[in-house]
This record gives structure tokens, sequence and C-alpha cells, in this order.
């Protein structure tokens, strides 16, 4: 099966440099970055809002999860709360990773003469 085909507009994702890896809830699906502008664009509800996974939002997003997953299983600070919000966050380490393992490394990180679409 391959997992390199944009959900939006159905073509090949040649390279990591045209990759935008989106979530909405469970769900985690690879997107051209001109799709998902497109599909983020189209959608205005608050519960069909797809977020992107891989980029400098979701490193910004998984380095602070990491932080406070740390901060909250390590520490008393909220108790039996605390260790429930540290599980929580790590949802997003989750999807970061899935995204990475099951999208992202199957693909070379930039094709010099690729032929566009």
């Amino acid at each position: 099966m391959n997992t390199n085909i944009c959900r939006y507009c159905y073509k090949e994702i040649q390279d990591r440099d045209e990759l935008v890896t989106a979530s909405n809830w469970f769900r985690v699906r690879p997107y051209h970055y001109r799709c998902f502008e497109k599909l983020s664009q189209e959608t205005e509800t608050v519960g069909g809002n797809w977020t992107p996974v891989n980029g400098m939002t979701g490193l910004v997003t998984v380095i602070l999860m990491l932080i406070l997953t740390t901060v909250m299983l390590i520490s008393n600070i909220l108790g039996m709360i605390g260790d429930l919000l540290g599980v929580l966050a790590l949802y997003p380490i989750f999807l970061r990773m899935i995204s990475y393992f099951v999208f992202e490394m199957r693909l070379p990180k930039y094709i010099e003469n690729k032929r566009r679409h």
C-alpha cells in the first residue's frame, strides 16, 4: 500500500519538501502543502479543522508536550490529575511519531529535478 498519496488531489507526494501531515482527532493524513492550504480554506467548522503535525508547529507542540508530560509524571504537582494530564499530553507526541514513521521516513528529503504536476 502506497502511503505517499495526497488525500486531497490523490497524486503522489514525491519528497518531504512538499509533504504536510495533518491530524483531525485520531486520524493522520498526508497532503501536498498546496492541497493542505486549499483544505484549510474549505473547512470552517471547529470539528472539521485539520492541524499540521510536521513542520515548525508540530515540533514546538511536541517539545512543549514532552516538557509537560515529564513534569506531570515525575512530580506530584496535581496528584492523580497531574498524572492524567501527563498521559493526555502524550497524544501529540504519538501523532508526530506516527507521522514520521508512516509517512516521512519513506520519502527522500528533497528531489532536485522533480517533475511537477
